[in-house]
């Protein structure tokens, strides 16, 4: 399974944010920490925000914070959010797709248990267990 460009992105912001918890951080500075454009970056913050996981606030001071302790945030969580139009083939899609085999097929109750296997095991860790810091060896190697 591949997860999208923006949920990675939403995964990474989460990440940095739980690396400072008790600190304000902008779009832009997570975007320039992770070369990723501002622009993409802050429709991944909204959905973030809608889900719950990021409070923004704007002005001087403002900027990007989780919305809940890092440790109650599951990654699973995170992802079945980012990824709600995802459709590991045609025939996950919400209108079912047009598959031809949709009456005889045998695969896709076995996509649908891997992608359950996938989900559970990031169930099993938190943002906090990848915090990263500007400071951190993944960061300060870029």
């Amino acid at each position: 399974m591949r997860l999208s460009s923006f949920t990675d992105y939403g995964l990474r912001v989460l990440m940095r944010l739980a690396g400072a918890p008790n600190q304000s951080i902008s779009t832009g500075q997570i975007a320039d920490e992770f070369a990723i454009s501002q622009h993409h970056l802050a429709k991944v913050v909204q959905d973030l925000g809608r889900g719950g996981f990021v409070n923004s606030q704007r002005g001087r001071n403002g900027g990007l914070q989780l919305a809940r302790p890092a440790k109650t945030i599951t990654l699973g969580e995170v992802v079945r959010h980012l990824e709600q139009r995802f459709a590991i083939v045609e025939c996950f899609q919400s209108d079912g797709g047009s598959c031809v085999l949709k009456p005889l097929c045998r695969l896709k109750p076995r996509l649908a248990a891997a992608r359950e296997a996938f989900m559970s095991e990031l169930d099993q860790s938190t943002v906090a267990d990848c915090a990263l810091t500007a400071s951190g060896p993944t960061l300060a190697a870029k």
